[in-house]
């Protein structure tokens, strides 16, 4: 009898059946839809943590931290950018490891079993005589007969499929992009340290003008928090008219002697000395 070759076909059926690209994949494709909500995670702390954001222009201002400190005898303001004091978190999957093993066993046996006997027993109660006289003959004769014919059959078939697989990822905390990086330089150099009042500079309190000469007269102004304010500089109470990002520009002349400076909280005067009166 021929073994029986259908568990084998079975087996590597149930074995091509098997979804791999779904098994193998699916992982894959799970730890990169993680690492996709990591990235997310990171932007949605940055912006909640790090940003401001105007509501009417959607325009984003990083976040500083502002404290005073005494230095050298004076009451100073630090400011400081939120994103460079706290840890950005940076999750990355750095590993992934997929083990899978896939078991089949197929067995088929055939047992087959023919036997036969014949036995031939000359031994039946026959007694036979013939002859005359001094010669007769006595037979006696036994016979027997028998046949026997055994058959037997056997067929197992069995068949099995078995597969495991083991997924082990690995994350931490991976390095800043070198984007982000650049920004953290760049908002590490706008770190400063004002005086807790603010500044207020002008390029001279003393200027020596004829009668009918006239001078520029150029103020800075830092707030504590290290903006440049010239629209809040008055000069006598008025504004300049002659402003960039940083200075605001006056013109001065030998008609007034004295010029007050104020913005914010502070204040410097201004001498305008005539020298006409001295060079006649």
């Amino acid at each position: 009898m021929a073994i029986d070759t259908a568990p084998s076909q079975v087996a590597t059926s149930a074995l091509s059946a098997i979804p791999f690209g779904s098994i193998i994949g699916g992982p894959l494709k799970a730890c990169i839809e993680a690492q996709a909500m990591a990235a997310q995670t990171s932007w949605n702390f940055i912006k909640e943590v790090g940003l401001n954001t105007n509501p009417e222009t959607g325009e984003k201002t990083a976040i500083n931290v502002a404290f005073q400190f005494l230095k050298d005898g004076r009451m100073s303001q630090l400011n400081v950018p939120l994103l460079t004091i706290v840890p950005i978190p940076y999750i990355a999957i750095t590993d992934i490891d997929i083990a899978f093993k896939a078991n089949i066993s197929a067995s088929s046996s055939s047992v087959s079993e023919t036997s036969s006997s014949e036995d031939l027993n000359v031994g039946a109660n026959v007694k036979a005589s013939f002859g005359k006289g001094p010669f007769k003959i006595e037979a006696s004769i036994n016979a027997n007969y028998s046949s026997k014919k055994d058959s037997k059959a056997t067929q197992d078939s069995r068949y099995s499929v078995e597969y495991t697989m083991d997924v082990a990822v690995k994350a931490g905390q991976d390095s800043m992009p070198a984007g982000m990086a650049k920004v953290l330089e760049i908002l590490n150099s706008s770190l400063s340290a004002e005086p807790a009042d603010g500044t207020l500079e002008v390029n001279s309190q003393i200027f020596k003008l004829k009668q009918n000469e006239t001078a520029e007269l150029i103020v800075t102004y830092k707030t504590a928090d290290g903006l440049f304010k010239p629209d809040e500089i008055t000069v006598n109470g008025d504004k300049s008219t002659n402003m960039d990002d940083k200075n605001a520009t006056f013109t001065i002349d030998a008609k007034t002697d004295k010029y007050t400076v104020t913005a914010g909280n502070k204040t410097v005067t201004v001498e305008v000395i005539d020298v006409t009166q001295n060079n006649p």
